[in-house]
């Protein structure tokens, strides 16, 4: 019987949770859950604040499941994604900049010892670069390369036109861009 519910589309699980269905919603849960939580986490920073909004977000949608409008055409996935990147905007807005977590890993580990060292610097590097971006072309970046989202997807969680998508990201590459450059320049200088 869990199989069942395990086959069921998340269209077809939101029908069955606007009739209180718990296996469900349980289901629907434990689907995205962590997809979600790394959205949360990359544009929070914070492990605390990434739970606390993907927790909130699942309640509102037990609490209200027609929130989600089947018939507007959007996959539960993109509105979801929309409700999340509001939630952590509104929570960004609520607190000061805080320093990076030293947990927050954005490379894939390296096989020997030297070459983790230097992933670890650069690591480190490129988490100060996005950390400075501003709010908008950070979440785009996470979105497209993070989570391997299509620049029209991206695009419409966010709630722009395409091309305004693509100017971001062009925008946030070469801020990133430029920031290693000077970073590895002031490190050449310091050597």
């Amino acid at each position: 019987m869990a199989a069942q519910w395990h086959e069921k589309t998340d269209e077809e699980l939101l029908a069955l949770i606007g009739q209180q269905h718990h296996l469900a919603f349980a289901t629907l849960v434990r689907r995205h859950t962590q997809r979600f939580y790394a959205v949360a986490y990359r544009h929070l920073l914070t492990k605390t604040d990434a739970e606390d909004v993907v927790q909130d977000a699942f309640l509102k949608l037990w609490q209200n499941p027609k929130l989600y409008q089947a018939e507007r055409g959007a996959k539960f996935t993109t509105w979801f994604y929309q409700i999340i990147l509001n939630a952590c905007v509104d929570v960004n807005k609520k607190k000061k900049p805080l320093a990076l977590p030293e947990d927050f890993d954005v490379a894939d580990a390296r096989p020997t010892a030297l070459d983790d060292l230097v992933e670890k610097e650069e690591s480190q590097q490129v988490k100060e670069a996005l950390a400075g971006l501003p709010e908008q072309q950070r979440m785009a970046m996470n979105l497209c390369f993070y989570e391997a989202l299509s620049n029209e997807e991206a695009a419409n969680i966010m709630g722009i036109h395409l091309k305004a998508l693509q100017s971001l990201l062009m925008r946030a590459k070469t801020t990133l861009k430029d920031k290693m450059q000077k970073t590895r320049k002031e490190f050449r200088h310091a050597s």
